[in-house]
């Protein structure tokens, strides 16, 4: 099994303006939503794009020690713990819970985790918001490659994509991504970590000849 590590580094230096400035893009993307587009259904079950904002402020915030006591108050249990944090930062009025964001844009705090798990919640929360809204961002391929790098040696219980990379060799068409054995499966970085962090994708995004059966799989 391979890895070609060209990629951006996961140290704070490097991680934190990454994820900043997705912070202030997403801010960008979701300033002129009509109040209907709030309600859009995201990629994640049972969220719409109003949840996963509330999501990712929730996220933003959480400490290390608070990440303790919450996950103890949950009776560890990941998908409660997620609600609560959306039921406390999601406001009456998107435009507000969007001020929140900026509010916590700068912020530098998470949860007792690798810093790649920044970056993996900076891009795929960034895409189930915004390929529902029909809005199109570039994002920058080496930092997406430092997140996809962390999700394939992540297990799945822990909210990573191990188990869904075992088997392929994943390629990045972007940028120096090269993971696994078995049937290539190429694409651009973005396509490949939704894929392994188990959202749907077109089937146009991902070819080599072990794309027609790692997307009947995940889809």
């Amino acid at each position: 099994m391979g890895f070609n590590s060209g990629m951006a580094s996961t140290s704070p230096s490097v991680v934190w303006p990454a994820v900043h400035e997705e912070r202030r893009a997403l801010i960008r993307d979701l300033e002129p939503l009509l109040p209907s587009q709030w309600r859009t259904p995201s990629l994640c079950p049972g969220w719409d794009v109003h949840d996963v904002l509330a999501h990712v402020i929730d996220s933003a915030k959480t400490t290390r020690l608070g990440f303790i006591r919450r996950m103890v108050a949950s009776r560890m249990d990941f998908d409660r713990d997620n609600a609560v944090g959306v039921e406390r930062e999601r406001t009456p009025d998107p435009g507000k819970t969007l001020v929140q964001l900026q509010a916590a844009l700068s912020r530098t705090s998470g949860p007792p985790a690798g810093l790649g798990t920044r970056l993996v919640e900076a891009f795929v929360h960034g895409e189930d918001i915004r390929r529902p809204l029909g809005i199109r961002r570039d994002y920058p391929a080496a930092h997406v490659a430092t997140a996809l790098h962390y999700q394939v040696r992540t297990s799945t219980k822990m909210g990573g994509g191990k188990e869904i990379a075992e088997g392929w060799r994943l390629v990045a068409t972007d940028t120096s991504f090269d993971h696994g054995d078995g049937p290539a499966v190429e694409g651009p970085a973005i396509a490949l970590l939704l894929a392994v962090s188990g959202r749907p994708i077109a089937e146009d995004e991902l070819g080599g000849p072990g794309a027609p059966v790692f997307l009947q799989r995940k889809l």
